[in-house]
Order: structure tokens, then C-alpha cells, then sequence
């Protein structure tokens, strides 16, 4: 101990003037605009690329759970691919050789036209409307602001803003991409806002994060006049040009009537576990640059676009 007090006594001009450099190097980042952005853009190469290195290291160590998640989730699709109803079948009386079906089955399963991710069939291999599948390298969960990297860059064709989901629904929108790698904002973001819709009405609302329990959202702004039903299903609506209308969210899990208030506070419970989070896809709304452009001119901000 008393070596260890000697040492910082010894050197404590220089450990001060580094704790001072460190400090004003947080603070002009967290600070400054342009500061963070360019500090992202940075650093985002060479930390995904450590990272990337490090999952490697643990998917190797994980194959075997690996291996059997595929087992399960080849059982599932089997079971939806041939089903077991006889009305479903084709007879032996159709003019076409169960050669010739076999391989139309074997090409439509290799290269599928569109992709069920969240409730709504998105086009696979539409240049108009790209859907670029990636894979989480990291993420946080218990921050107030959290992000997530993946495997993918600019020269995959990721732009900054494109929206990400799942297959099990909505994960976040693009923050920052360099070559090989990109940093988005997840729906467990205090500045992320997504326009939702109630499937069963319509009721219209928006999707935000509380920074408290990363299973629930709250969904705000629905009348207090509407009926709600726990479960009701929560989707995209379409409004903030981020993503397609009707990718699933979650479902409503609770809801409290305030008495100072003319809004339900709606609680939802998000379809994504982002603790296990592993596959992803990035999206972009079809008419979202004629959308942009229009909405600049009228200096209007969609609602439920949030800019975090």
C-alpha cells in the first residue's frame, strides 16, 4: 500500500493531466454534434472488428447449441412447408411430373421471393426496396441508450436511417455505417419514436423507451375514449417512412387510465428479445427520398420520427 501511494504521489502531476485530457475528450464528444458523429465514424470500424473476432471465438465454442437451434428450427419449417392435411396435397392425376415439382419446391426454397419478418412479408431480392440480412457482433441492454453493431456496411448497401427488424419484429434504425460495419439505435433508445398502430382498430400512437425494463415500451398518445384489449397486437404504421406498414412491434400488455391525463398509459411488451438477438435484417420504406424531400420543403417531422 504504501508503494502504491508513493507511485501516485510521485506521479500525480501527469495522472492528473491525463484524467483532465480524458475528461475533456468525454465532454467534447457528448457535447458536440459534429464531435460525436465524427468520433462514431471512427471508431466504428475498429470496434466492430474486434468484436466481429470475438464472436467468432464464441460461436466456435457454441456449435453445439447452434447446431441443435437449427435442428428445431428446421423441424418447424418442415412442418410448415408439408402439410399434413390431405386437401393440401396434389393429386396423381395433375400433368406435371413429381420430378418436375420437386425441383420448382427445391428452387423456390432456395432463392425465396420474400421473407416473413415480424407479420409482414418483405421482398427478398427487390433492388428497389433492399433487404440486407446481418448479424449482431454487440449490444447493449441495460443502458438508457442503447445500440447494437452488426456485420455490414456501406459497401452491403447499408445507408444511415435504413430501418432494422428481425423475424420476430421491429430492432431499431441505422445511427452511423462505415465500410463493413454498422451502429444503429434499438427500440431501448430514450430517443427513439416509432409510429405504431393498434391491428385490431387503428388506433394510432407512438412507440417509446422509458430506460427501465427491456421487454416493455410504452405506446403513447392513444385516446382515452378507445377500447384497448391486453394482447391486442401493436404494428408499424407506415406514418414515419422508417418502416413498412405493419411490421410487428409487440402486443399490449397493460393499460392504466390517469385521471389527470386524456391518454391511456399503455404498456407493450416488445416481440424481440433483444438479449438474444442474433440475425437481422436492414430495410428501407420504398417512398421514403420522395417523402423526405417533400416533408424538408414543408419543414414538417413526421410524427413518431425520432432522430437520436
Amino acid at each position: 500500500m504504501n508503494n502504491l501511494l508513493a507511485f501516485l504521489f510521485r506521479y500525480r502531476g501527469i495522472l492528473v493531466f491525463a484524467l483532465l485530457e480524458v475528461l475533456s475528450l468525454y465532454l467534447l464528444i457528448r457535447n458536440s454534434t459534429y464531435q460525436r458523429a465524427a468520433f462514431f465514424n471512427s471508431s466504428n470500424a475498429y470496434v466492430g472488428l474486434v468484436l466481429d473476432w470475438r464472436n467468432q471465438v464464441q460461436d466456435y465454442f457454441r456449435l453445439i447449441d447452434v447446431n441443435k437451434g437449427l435442428m428445431r428450427e428446421n423441424a418447424l419449417l418442415r412442418q410448415q412447408l408439408y402439410r399434413s392435411d390431405l386437401g393440401g396435397r396434389e393429386t396423381d392425376s395433375l400433368p406435371v411430373s413429381q420430378d418436375s415439382l420437386t425441383q420448382v419446391r427445391l428452387a423456390r426454397l432456395g432463392r425465396p421471393d420474400s421473407l416473413l419478418l415480424g407479420l409482414r412479408q418483405l421482398p427478398a431480392r427487390d433492388p428497389d426496396y433492399p433487404l440486407i440480412p446481418a448479424r449482431v457482433v454487440s449490444a447493449t441492454l441495460r443502458r438508457v441508450d442503447n445500440y447494437l453493431t452488426l456485420n455490414v456496411g456501406t459497401v452491403d448497401g447499408v445507408k444511415e436511417g435504413m430501418g432494422v427488424v428481425s423475424a420476430a419484429g421491429v430492432v431499431g434504425r441505422v445511427k452511423v455505417a462505415s465500410e463493413h460495419y454498422t451502429t444503429i439505435t434499438s427500440v431501448l433508445h430514450s430517443k427513439t419514436r416509432i409510429s405504431a398502430r393498434i391491428q385490431r382498430d387503428g388506433t394510432i400512437g407512438t412507440i417509446r423507451w422509458l430506460g427501465e425494463d427491456p421487454a416493455h415500451v410504452l405506446l403513447d398518445e392513444v385516446p382515452r375514449q378507445n377500447q384497448l384489449v391486453r394482447g391486442d397486437t401493436v404494428v408499424t404504421s407506415g406514418y414515419n417512412a422508417v418502416f413498412p406498414e405493419g411490421v410487428l412491434i409487440g402486443t399490449v400488455d397493460s393499460f392504466v387510465r390517469e385521471p389527470d391525463k386524456n391518454f391511456w398509459t399503455v404498456r407493450v411488451k416488445l416481440a424481440v428479445d433483444f438479449s438474444r438477438l442474433m440475425y437481422v435484417y436492414l430495410v428501407t420504406s420504398r417512398p421514403k427520398a420522395e417523402r423526405d424531400t417533400l416533408e424538408a420543403r414543408a419543414g414538417v417531422l413526421p410524427e413518431g420520427e425520432g432522430k437520436p
